[in-house]
């Protein structure tokens, strides 16, 4: 269960003094999620988020992260909200951690992707993109070049205990995407995080976009990239070309790609692909006994970026 900070009832019922939002029923933590303590929370005029931040993100982030789900949300994107306290802050302390109620959305994500979902995403990823246009914080990609160099320093020596040879694989990859990562690309805010579990659906209809604590200023078409990666792939490892063209003519649709967006595809997806595969790789190897989160496997990505280092041009996402 992803919940790091244990909250007593007397501290929880003091902190929800501060809203209008009833009294609590009940409050119950969250087993997705691996970066903060999230819990279901019931109240008397309704049912909440309650997400406690914990160290791996930083409290002069959150104004970005919460300013932006309430610039999404006004702009009519489903996306949880924010509820501001009696004082008109939505951003308070709990249990010695940063803490917000957010707004309960209502959905399931699919565990299996099907093509209908990656169109649907498609679509409501340019939606997100083209809302969050006038968004005006900034936030730098901590997860981009600059720090894939630090968590390559952190886990090299210890890579190959995963699998033989892998650091040299980093590494190489590492220099590959140094040298060919694309510089002039339409810049705005993405999600930088939209696997299946943060984004919901109710039947026919995605229902909301959930999760936006990775949410940064980068390349628009990297959080497609990313998304290839997250959705497209079976469970075998083989990669769906029908569930990538699904999703890349629906977000074209909206927001259409240039020629280069296209053409530098592949490295982006090599780019989110090696993203993931160093920040499971960290987690894999500095997972403390006795946690309440699972590791997930970092070669789960490898398998992934071997796919897009083959992957000369956009044909091989169907288009």
């Amino acid at each position: 269960m992803a919940v790091y900070t244990e909250v007593p009832d007397g501290d929880l019922a003091a902190f929800v003094q501060a809203y209008d939002i009833g009294e609590v029923v009940s409050c119950k933590g969250i087993a997705e999620g691996v970066e903060n303590s999230n819990f279901l929370m019931h109240t008397t005029k309704g049912s909440y988020i309650l997400t406690l931040y914990e160290k791996r993100v930083h409290r002069e982030d959150l104004p970005f992260f919460l300013g932006l789900m309430e610039h999404l949300a006004a702009k009519g994107l489903s996306c949880p909200t924010p509820i501001k306290a009696q004082d008109g802050q939505s951003l308070r302390e709990l249990c010695g951690r940063p803490a917000a109620i957010i707004s309960f959305l209502e959905g399931m994500w699919p565990r299996r992707p099907t093509e209908r979902h990656c169109q649907l995403l498609g679509t409501a990823m340019a939606e997100f993109h083209i809302k969050g246009r006038d968004f005006a914080l900034k936030r730098p990609n901590n997860l981009s070049l600059s720090g894939w160099h630090t968590l390559v320093e952190n886990t090299k020596d210890r890579a190959d205990e995963v699998s033989p040879g892998l650091s040299k694989v980093i590494q190489d990859e590492l220099a590959f995407l140094e040298q060919h990562w694309p510089q002039d690309l339409e810049v705005g805010v993405i999600h930088a995080d939209l696997f299946p579990d943060n984004v919901f659906f109710l039947g026919d209809r995605l229902s909301g976009l959930i999760d936006f604590y990775f949410a940064c200023t980068d390349f628009l078409t990297y959080d497609l990239a990313i998304c290839l990666n997250a959705w497209c792939f079976e469970v075998k490892g083989e990669f769906n070309i029908t569930k990538a063209k699904s999703m890349i003519d629906a977000y074209a649709k909206l927001r259409a790609l240039s020629d280069k967006e296209l053409a530098v595809l592949p490295i982006l997806a090599r780019g989110g692909a090696l993203r993931f595969l160093l920040t499971r790789l960290y987690d894999w190897l500095n997972h403390p006994p006795g946690a309440f989160v699972s590791p997930k496997d970092p070669l789960e990505y490898l398998k992934k970026l071997r796919f897009h280092q083959q992957a000369k041009t956009i044909a091989a996402y169907g288009l």
